[in-house]
This record gives C-alpha cells, structure tokens and sequence, in this order.
C-alpha cells in the first residue's frame, strides 16, 4: 500500500517544494526469527534476544546490496543464517570433592575387608595352642607348703611377716594343717590347688595339729600383691633389724625329751653377743619367743628378726640338769638311747636385751 502527497500541499500552513510523486512502501506484517537459545520469536531486525540476550542472526539491515562485476544486484538475505548451537562444557569436579570420594571409597573398602575376615577369625585354629589365662590364687602369708609325715596334712616353716592372714590367725611355723572349709588335706599339692580354687578375700575354717593337739582358727585370703606388699613393708620397716647372736646355720629342730613339745636346739652361740650376755648357752633348746610356740627353725629366725632393736625379749628354754649346753653336746657316743631320755632338763626363761645389725 502507497500514499501519494500533491506536490503544492501544505504542512502545517507551510507550503511544502514541489516534488515529484514518491511512493513509500509500507510493510506489511514484520518477519520473524527465532532465539536457538530460549526458542523466543522475536522479530528478524533485532540482533539480540530480548529474553536471554542471546546473540540473533544478522539482520537485513546490516546487509549492504550485493554488487556484482557485470553492475546488476544479488538478492536481499531474506532471514539471517543460523547461529550455531553452543554447547556447554561440562563443569569439572573440585579438588576437595575427589579427596571426599577418595575416603568414602576407602571406609566402604575398609568394611567389606572387615566384613570378609570377620568369619574367619571366629573360626577355632588348630595349629595355635591354647594358651591358659594367668592363675589367680588366694595366700595364707606362709613361706609354702610341704607334706607331713605320712600324708597327715601340711606343714610350713615360718610366717612370713606380720599382719598375714596366718599370723592374724595364729598360726606358726610348724604347725600341720589338716582341714580347710571341712576338706580333709593330704598333701601339698591338694593345697597348692585348694589356694587356686579359693577366692581372693573369703573366710576360712582351719584344723591344725601342734604338739600332737588338735586346734581350730579361722583367717581370711589375700592376693599376692596384698602378700608382696605386707612383706615389703616388714623388710623395709625404719627400725631395721634386731642381732641376737646365734649361728642360724647351727641349728636343730629336735624334740624336748620327757615331753610332746619340739623346740630348736642352738649350736654355737656368738661370744659376748645379747644371747651370750644374757645366759643362754650353746644345747639350750628353745621352745618359746615372746610367747610364741617355736617349733621350726626358720620361726626362731622370723621371731628374732621382728623383734625391735634394743628390746628385751623373753624365751624358755630347755637346758640339762648338768647346766652346761656344751655338755650336751659333747655326750659321749657310748651313751645309749635310754640314757639320752632318762636325761633330765631344766625349764629355764631368759631375758635378752637385743642389739641391732
């Protein structure tokens, strides 16, 4: 559609210049392109999306005519050529991602292992011996155990430090164990597995034999640790030890003619030490230390070493008619074993100031 303007028409009251009549083309409906980025139509002049900015094609009017060689004119680009399709990269994953990948499949490794090896460790091997859980076993505070004569029991030869179960109890080296908890003992080795079975801190009945007479005390188990530090506390005590004056090397258990009591017989007695100063003599045999049943050798020397230096210390003893212990020991062998029990002896007590080593 065209409009034709006079060539004398006026504008505005202004009388416009003759020209010739020029028709001015009217378009018709606008053309359109689409967006290959968001698909939008939008129309073919613009170069950019409205929508998502997106370059268009180019345009018509950015074309200029084509001039050919022989002067005549190629054809207007009707539509803009289209655009090629971008493709995006594909976003590459961070360093701290690969490290999270890395231990997740490190902890999911790790489980199946477990997982496999979990039934074979449950599985008894028989190549590998057992191997015995450490004994747990309950103590008296004695030095151990050895069989009496026959069978009748155990015995010991000494208790080993004050505050034991065995000392609380009474109990002194010599003695024969024969019950405990009402379980007749035989030998040591019924012991050493009775110990095993008894539990750390229970109650015992115990039936003894001394002098040939049946006794009864009760005492209570410990540990070995609670043994080891009862001990200790004895051998490290600030006092230190007392000096008697006797050779311990020297010495008899032997059994007191005219009696049922057994005692220790001294052999040689130190020169001008506490015993010698005190009396006792070489034969004497001892039957009492402060009050305490002495029927072992190694009793005598546990009394001895728990005395405090410098105390005074009571025994008796036993001591032939003749008065002279070297006269005991130098009876002659043509003296028969009546002779020997026919001998008569003294109960004699003695007072011993003690010294210190």
């Amino acid at each position: 559609m065209s409009c034709i303007l006079p060539s004398n028409a006026k504008i505005g009251g202004v009388l416009m210049s003759q020209n010739p009549d020029v028709q001015i083309p009217l378009s018709s409906a606008p053309t359109l392109t689409t967006c290959f980025n968001c698909h939008s139509a939008m129309p073919s002049e613009l170069r950019f999306c409205r929508n998502c900015g997106f370059r268009l094609g180019e345009g018509v009017a950015e074309y200029n005519d084509t001039v050919r060689f022989d002067g005549t004119h190629g054809p207007m680009v009707s539509s803009p050529a289209p655009y090629p399709a971008v493709t995006r990269k594909r976003r590459r994953m961070s360093g701290m991602a690969w490290v999270f990948v890395a231990l997740l499949v490190f902890f999911v490794g790790a489980a199946a292992f477990t997982a496999i090896l979990s039934p074979s460790r449950q599985r008894p091997r028989a190549n590998i011996g057992f191997i015995a859980p450490p004994t747990v076993k309950s103590y008296l505070g004695v030095n151990g155990f050895d069989t009496a004569d026959n069978d009748a029991g155990v015995t010991f030869d000494r208790v080993e430090a004050p505050d034991t179960p065995a000392d609380k109890a009474g109990l002194v080296g010599g003695d024969i164990i024969t019950k405990v908890d009402g379980q007749d003992i035989r030998d040591e080795d019924q012991m050493s597995e009775l110990m095993e079975r008894t539990p750390i801190g229970k109650t015992v009945d115990i039936e003894y034999l001394r002098d040939g007479e049946k006794k009864t005390t009760k005492l209570t188990t410990i540990s070995a640790d609670e043994n080891r530090r009862l001990t200790g506390l004895f051998e490290k005590r600030p006092e230190g030890r007392a000096m008697f004056g006797y050779d311990n090397d020297n010495v008899d258990l032997v059994e007191v003619p005219g009696t049922k009591l057994k005692g220790v017989k001294f052999g040689r007695i130190t020169r001008n030490g506490p015993a010698d100063l005190a009396g006792v003599k070489s034969g004497d045999i001892v039957v009492e230390f402060e009050k305490i049943p002495i029927r072992s050798k190694g009793e005598l020397l546990m009394r001895v070493r728990r005395a405090l230096p410098y105390s005074t210390v009571n025994l008796v003893v036993y001591r032939g008619a003749e008065g002279s212990g070297q006269a005991t020991d130098d009876v002659k062998e043509e003296s028969t074993d009546k002779a020997k029990e026919e001998t008569k002896l003294e109960k004699i007590p003695i007072s011993v100031k003690v010294g210190k080593q």
